[in-house]
């Protein structure tokens, strides 16, 4: 049966770079993204036997959403210069095995991701620590979450996302609008956080005007 997995790439990688202790190669060359990054893929893979993989990751910090947002994700600190020097070592890693690796000027790993989950019909997970692609999440596709660093995953599929809040992949869209992301330096609606967001509205209360 087929099964596609599909990585974000400079999640993972930033995941297990902060999730490790200091690791260097015997030249001193950073490498505990490339350590993190490949015990978790193995593990995957050893698990899940998917048919097929593909990574996505960032091309640059600027896409075409600065050209809409000249703000978006302006707050966020710059790429430490020790994991900035493992992508490539990551890519060339993935290379070896064979795993198709994905990544164009202008857009972001999300957007890669986005397309080929909405093109390939058949079954499908999305590994990442991103929560906008739970809007990603249908029936034959499962977000899995990382937790603890790169170690532990949440399954997030369709029941799983009713029971952390309450809703339908489609409104992962309408929480982000009304609550912001600060992660992305994204405002939302003057003092409407997570738990207002997600708050159930009733409009039993309201006296509609009469004609």
């Amino acid at each position: 049966m087929n099964k596609l997995l599909i990585v974000d790439g400079n999640s993972i990688a930033n995941r297990a770079f902060y999730a490790l202790p200091f690791l260097s190669n015997h030249d001193g060359r950073p490498s505990g993204a490339v350590f993190g990054f490949a015990n978790i893929l193995i593990k995957l893979i050893s698990q899940e036997m998917p048919s097929h993989i593909v990574i996505a990751f960032d091309h640059a910090r600027k896409t075409f959403r600065n050209e809409l947002y000249a703000e978006y994700k302006m707050q966020r600190k710059p790429t430490p210069e020790e994991l900035i020097s493992q992508f490539a070592v990551i890519k060339e890693m993935l290379s070896c095995m064979n795993i198709k690796v994905l990544e164009f000027a202008g857009i972001e790993a999300d957007d890669i991701i986005g397309t080929i989950a909405k093109s390939y019909s058949g079954e499908k997970f999305i590994l990442s620590g991103d929560r906008d692609l739970l809007q990603l999440i249908d029936d034959r596709t499962t977000v899995w979450l990382t937790k603890k660093g790169v170690s532990e995953v949440d399954k997030v599929d369709e029941n799983r996302l009713r029971e952390l809040y309450n809703l339908r992949p489609s409104q992962i869209i309408d929480l982000k609008a009304l609550m912001g992301d600060s992660s992305d330096n994204i405002p939302g609606v003057k003092g409407i956080g997570e738990k207002t967001a997600l708050t159930p509205v009733s409009y039993t209360h309201l006296t509609l005007p009469t004609t």
